[in-house]
């Protein structure tokens, strides 16, 4: 489960720095901004769903230390 959880975590934040990439690369060659305004909505989207799974990690697997 634990292995599982990092694999989709590790998904998630290539995910979002591929997207990244690709706004970056549409706005330096001068593209439409809609695409870069859906690039950005769907990167956003990506940032949660990373921070939802980092969040999740932590809940069900970090320590219970006092």
């Amino acid at each position: 489960m634990e292995t599982l959880l990092n694999i989709a975590i590790a998904l998630a934040l290539l995910f979002v720095v591929i997207v990244l990439g690709m706004g970056l690369w549409n706005m330096l060659k001068g593209g439409p901004g809609n695409t870069s305004q859906r690039l950005m909505r769907l990167r956003v989207i990506g940032q949660a769903v990373a921070l939802v799974l980092l969040l999740a990690a932590l809940f069900l697997f970090g320590s219970n230390r006092p």
